[in-house]
């Protein structure tokens, strides 16, 4: 019998719910499909055929930690869904850089490299930015994230705030989208490579944020033709082998603006789409590469 972990993280041992829905897909096909948590050192990666990353929602709290596991994956063999040089790009948002590089369009966004003494009330001045969003280039879930405007700057808390990210790390500043409020960010789903379904989420009143933790909640929407075709473009970008990948966009003058492209333990909304979880498992049950060529192209 097949045995997948379904790699998670310590406060979900049991997988999201949604998660649960890939789980029982892959029983009614044969699978062992276990939740593991990923940095569980009692873990014996070894035992299975291959590992999925799933509910691993603080990765970005251990970075070095899950890079690690990600080697160790490697060294053993073991094919991992998405693929650990995939995941390993994927893991700071600097990706988005390259897209943009391309002429893909990206939320327009100030890339501040780590230890950089950056004035940022003149950045938003310079580019003619009302308000921004400052965030780590390595993040999940909104952490660390906040919306600003240049009068912000005239207070020490903001300044000290902006100071000590761009000490630890490397710094997103993207132009604020207004139509996060007014209309919301779109999750489009891809599932072995085809698109599956989407859906838009919402913040709460007042906030940005799309997040559930946040207040954010996810409505039935169909999206336009124009902004699914969009999606695939930016679909298209994701190089070598993949199981899974959710590419976020917020539209903007009738264009789908790319937020992000969430390749390592996105929430994938399988409730949503009665064959999603289907997919998902008919995906990650494909024949799988235990790591990328050496010599490919560096993926998203």
């Amino acid at each position: 019998m097949l045995k997948v972990a379904l790699a998670t993280y310590a406060k979900l041992p049991d997988l999201s719910e949604d998660d649960g829905l890939l789980r029982e897909q892959l029983r009614r096909r044969g699978v062992d499909a276990r939740p593991v948590v990923w940095n569980d050192p009692g873990v014996a990666w070894a035992a299975f055929d291959r590992v999925v990353i799933r509910s691993a929602w603080d990765y970005h709290l251990f970075l070095p930690e899950f890079l690690v596991w990600l080697d160790l994956l490697e060294k053993q063999r073991i094919p991992l869904w998405n693929p650990a040089a995939l995941v390993r790009v994927n893991a700071s948002k600097l990706y988005l850089r390259d897209l943009a590089s391309a002429g893909l369009r990206v939320a327009p966004t100030a890339w501040i490299e780590r230890g950089s003494e950056v004035d940022l009330a003149g950045l938003l001045e310079s580019r003619g930015w009302a308000e921004a969003v400052v965030k780590p280039a390595v993040s999940a879930s909104a952490f660390r994230t906040w919306r600003v405007a240049a009068a912000d700057f005239s207070r020490s808390a903001s300044r000290d705030a902006f100071r000590r990210l761009a000490a630890e790390g490397d710094v997103l500043v993207q132009r604020f989208l207004p139509e996060v409020q007014s209309e919301g960010e779109w999750s489009f789903v891809f599932l072995g490579g085809e698109f599956s379904h989407a859906v838009l989420k919402q913040p709460a009143p007042g906030d940005f944020r799309v997040q559930e933790e946040f207040g954010g909640r996810v409505v039935a929407a169909a999206p336009a033709a124009s902004a699914l075709r969009e999606a695939r473009a930016f679909a298209t970008q994701v190089r070598g082998p993949w199981a899974f990948a959710r590419i976020d966009g917020v539209v903007v003058d009738g264009t789908l603006c790319l937020m992000e492209v969430e390749l390592i333990e996105p929430q994938l909304f399988l409730g949503r789409d009665p064959h999603a979880a289907a997919r998902l498992a008919d995906a990650v049950l494909a024949p799988a590469e235990p790591t990328l060529p050496p010599a490919a192209t560096p993926p998203v």
